[in-house]
This record gives structure tokens, sequence and C-alpha cells, in this order.
């Protein structure tokens, strides 16, 4: 089927509907999946692997970097190779770089094999939308994609509970065995009920240079920032790659501008309003990837948490995304993405705030739980308006490039994050093992994301303006678990059929 007739496409409640929501969400949920386990896993996999900070750094950064770097070109490759095939690929890469991750030996196959599942997650987590997306009645997207986001966010439910489990009776290495078995029934239910479709008035060629462009220079500021932690950025090595990686980064854009077909448009940046959403995706994202990332360790290696009881302590974020997401995006419609997207940012650093009463000798109903709800609370106010706002503030032919700029910008400030912040708060070497000293340099990671999260409300209010935009096409505000990255939209499609 090429981007198939109406009559050749599927209603939602058949069978087949069914089958295909089947594959797409087993696909994706096994991608989030496992982006929660593996955080719930960091202590113990530090212990067996002897990886210090920078170690655990580049655990969560090598999946986090090809993801941002290429998450854009999947799409366009998926149009034009083929949807199913690329998700097979994308399915099937997965489940084998998971398999290196299994049975790395030291921590540099760890690394590689986590590199290797950025790729296949890449090719993945878009791929399943545009499966639905061209395959399901245009009557029906919206219950399908509905359907999807709600199965898959219960894999970020349980997927504290289960990567727990595992590390707690077994090992962190069956958090990587789990997937092989998920990626098999997926490939066996795309290839028998999932129709191929591609689309065949893509046109221009593939963006390769600038996905190059954009990991090497992603890469290089990686490497830098972490490599500083250790080594200060005195190092010639440390300079060297900083410098290569702002040069790659800036040919990158200058790719961009000049391209026919660039895999980020430079032109959609010229509104206001998307490039101030942007800018709170960029704050606000950097801010909660880093303290979630610290906090699951934090609490095992200072507070002792067993891995489950870690993991679970952030299940509100989830449980507040997965009920209240909707409401909040209702609410934005009626009254704007300003007043939400001010209060949102606002709230979640009162509660990066609350998390410094977290001590060693803390208790979770009294000292984690407050701000672990305040943050949720704010994370609730602030990604359904500003998913609206980044789909609202350009044409209806751009929602979808549009869409999956805002999910790459919010990896790719989490990358970022991941790799400044903890450097920025002295947590470089083996301090992570050391509950005082560790307990120290969290609260200046505490502090630090809240002042981004606190700079989000800021450019929230500066940049929305006062009057509420009618967006080119209706919004539909499904429930969610965007804690990684605001959801990816599905509108693109849509523009084309």
């Amino acid at each position: 089927m090429v981007d198939g007739q109406p009559e050749d496409r599927i209603s939602f409640g058949t069978a087949r509907a069914r089958w295909v929501l089947a594959a797409t969400a087993l696909g994706s949920g096994m991608a989030f999946l496992d982006g929660t386990v593996v955080n719930v896993a960091l202590p113990a996999m530090g212990e067996d692997l002897d990886a210090d900070m920078a170690g655990l750094q580049w655990i969560v950064n090598g999946y986090m970097l090809m993801l941002a770097a290429l998450i854009l070109l999947s799409g366009s490759l998926g149009d034009r190779l083929g949807r199913r095939r690329t998700f097979v690929a994308g399915v099937i890469w997965f489940a084998l770089a998971s398999l290196v991750c299994a049975v790395a030996p030291n921590l540099e196959v760890m690394v590689a094999g986590r590199i290797l599942q950025g790729i296949g997650g890449a090719l993945l987590t878009p791929g399943s939308l545009a499966i639905l997306q061209t395959t399901f009645a245009h009557s029906d997207r919206s219950k399908a994609v509905g359907a999807w986001s709600g199965l898959t966010s219960v894999a970020a439910a349980v997927g504290p509970f289960v990567g727990g489990s595992l590390v707690d009776s077994g090992s962190w290495r069956w958090i990587f065995l789990l997937n092989l078995p998920i990626a098999l029934v997926t490939v066996l239910i795309t290839l028998r009920h999932v129709p191929e479709t591609r689309d065949e008035t893509a046109a221009g060629k593939l963006d390769l240079t600038g996905a190059l462009l954009a990991t090497l220079g992603l890469a290089g500021l990686t490497y830098g920032l972490i490599s500083a932690g250790e080594r200060g950025f005195g190092d010639p090595v440390v300079m060297t790659t900083l410098v290569a990686g702002v040069f790659a980064l800036a040919v990158f854009v200058e790719v961009e501008r000049r391209s026919s077909h660039p895999m980020l448009p430079p032109g959609i940046f010229k509104n206001l309003r998307f490039t101030g959403a942007n800018l709170v995706t960029v704050v606000v994202y950097g801010a909660l990837g880093t303290a979630t990332f610290l906090v699951v360790v934090y609490l095992q290696t200072a507070l002792g948490y067993d891995a489950l009881t870690a993991g679970a302590s952030l299940l509100p974020l989830t449980l507040l995304m997965l009920t209240l997401s909707g409401y909040a995006g209702e609410l934005s419609e009626r009254i704007g993405a300003r007043i939400p997207m001010t209060a949102g940012p606002l709230l979640m650093a009162g509660g990066f705030l609350l998390m410094l009463r977290i001590e060693p000798d803390s208790g979770y109903i009294s000292d984690v739980l407050p701000g672990v709800f305040i943050l949720g609370l704010g994370l609730v106010a602030t990604v359904a308006p500003l998913t609206a706002t980044v789909l609202s503030s350009v044409e209806d032919h751009h929602a979808g490039i549009a869409s999956g700029v805002n999910n790459a910008i919010a990896r790719s400030a989490q990358l970022m994050a991941v790799a400044a912040i903890p450097m920025a708060a002295g947590i470089t070497g083996e301090v992570y093992r050391d509950p005082v000293a560790f307990s120290n340099s969290f609260g200046t990671v505490l502090w630090i994301s809240a002042v981004l999260a606190v700079a989000g409300g800021v450019i929230a209010w500066i940049t929305l303006g006062t009057r509420r935009p009618v967006a080119p096409s209706p919004v539909v505000h499904h429930r969610h678990c965007a804690l990684e990255a605001p959801p990816l939209s599905s509108t693109r499609a849509t523009a084309r059929s």
C-alpha cells in the first residue's frame, strides 16, 4: 500500500487493527521500558563493570546520543524505504544491541551496545506512529494513537518494577535479555499483520550529511563535557573534542540552511512562539533529565534503597502524567499556553528544591514524595501545552517535522545536561559511591535544575505572548508519559493523506 486509499485503511476495533496496535505498542514499549529500567540498574551496573560517574553518564548518554541525532532522519527513511521495513529493522537492531549489552564484559562494550541501541530506537520510535497514521482510517487515527499512547505509557509505568525486580532478584543483565522475546513477538506480528506503506511523493535525497554532522557535533560535546569532569578543561583532548563538536554543529547549521532537503529546516525557527517553546524544552528537559538520572542512583547509594524501591520512588511522575496530561492539554486550549507553560516550570523548580530535604536518613513519604509530587504537577502543566504550541506555531504540512524537531531537541538537551551538570556539581569519579560527598553535590544538582526550570518559565512568559493562536488543525491531547521527551506527533502523514 502506497499511503493507501481510504478504502484500504484499517478500522479501529477490528481484529487487524488490534494486531497493528499490538505490534507498534510492543516495539515502542520495548524502547520505553528499556529507558526506565536502565536508570534503575545503574548502580548495579557500575559495581559490576567498575564504572565511575563518567561511566554511568556514558551508559545513559550513549543511547541518547544516537537517538537525538538520528530520530529526524529515520522518519524520512521510513517514508522512502517503507515504514514497516524500517520499523522491523529498528526492532531487530535494538534486540541485537540489547544482547551486546547483556553480555558486555566491560564498560567499553556496554557503551558500544548502548550506542547501537540508540540507532535501533531512532528507527523504531517514529516508525510506530507513522504506521498507525498511514494504515488506520482517517476518522480512527486519534483512537489508534490514543490507544498506542496508553499502552506504551504502561511500559514506562511498569519499567521501574520490572527493572528493580530483575536487579534485586537476579542480575542487571536480565533487563537487556528481556528485550529479546519482546522483539521476536513484535517482528512476527508485524510481518504477518502490518501492511507496508511508503510515500512515493517523497522528494529529495536523505540528509545523510546533516545526520553525520549532528552525530559528530553532539558526540564531541558529550565526550568533552564528561571528560572535563575528570581531566579539567585545560586538557588538550578535552578542548579539542569540545572545539570539534562546536565546529561540527556550526557546519551542520550551515548545511541545513543551504540544503534543499534538510532534516532540520531552519525556516521553522523564524516563528517566535515555536522558538520559544523549543527554548523552554531545552532548559526544562535538561533539568528533568539530569535530576531523574541522579535521583534513582542517589536513593540507592546514599539512602540504601534497593533497586525496586528506588525505581518505584519516581512512579508518581508517571501516574500524574497518565492521569492529568489530557486535562492539562484541554485547559491550555481554553486559556492559552502562556500561563500553564510559565506556572509549570516554576512548579518543577519547587519540586527540585523540595528534594533538597532528601538526606541519607530521610524517609520516602516525608522527604522524597513531596518533591516528586510537585515536580510531577509541574511536568503535567508544561508538556501538553508545549506540544500544542509547537504544533500550532507552524503550517499544517510542517506539523510532523516540528514535533520531531521538538522531540530531538529535548533528547539533545538531556544529553548535554547529563554530560555537564554532574561535572558542574562536582559529581565525578567515585563521588557517587560516598554517601556524604554525593549528598553535598546532589544538592548542587537540584539548585542548578531549579534555576533552569525557572528560566523555562521566564522564557515562556516572554515568548508566548498574551494572544492564543488558532491551531491550524485540532490538537488531540492523549494521555502520555513524556518523561524522556515531549510526545511525537503523527500529523505529518495526515497532512499528506
